[in-house]
């Protein structure tokens, strides 16, 4: 017996509510790498506050990881492909930027936080790839 009420199956069943779920779960990538495609130099700026040389391809990378890794969530058909690279991408930041065990006080705390969140976004990210790859079969 399926314990899950009728309306809220056939919304979980729906392929357009899966595509709403990705683009919503990629936002904060999709949103970024846009960001940092309007404003270069803001986002060369970005990857030398954080030690991140040479400044220039680096961004370059993150954008072009961050927009074609939601993309490939978002429609789909490589959605492993797109969730493996943003959650490698997300774990890096970790030890790049978010490197709590380095720090003390509030900051280390807030770091930590962080950091634990983005564990979260890549268990959401192999979710979505999971279920893209269930609608694709269905």
């Amino acid at each position: 017996m399926n314990a899950t009420p009728r309306p809220i199956a056939a919304i979980l069943d729906s392929r357009a509510f899966g595509v709403l779920m990705r683009i919503v779960l990629t936002l904060p990538y999709w949103a970024s790498g846009l960001a940092k495609l309007t404003d270069f130099s803001g986002a060369q700026a970005e990857m030398s506050m954080f030690g991140l040389q040479p400044a220039a391809p680096i961004a370059i990378a993150v954008i072009v990881t961050q927009l074609v890794g939601a993309a490939l969530v978002i429609h789909g058909r490589h959605a492993w492909l797109g969730a493996g690279a943003l959650a490698i991408f997300t774990i890096l930041t970790i030890f790049l930027v978010h490197s709590f065990w380095t720090m003390s006080g509030p900051d280390a705390v807030k770091a930590m936080h962080v950091a634990v969140e983005h564990i979260g976004m890549c268990g959401g990210l192999a979710l979505a790839s999971i279920q893209a790859h269930w609608a694709r079969r269905g």
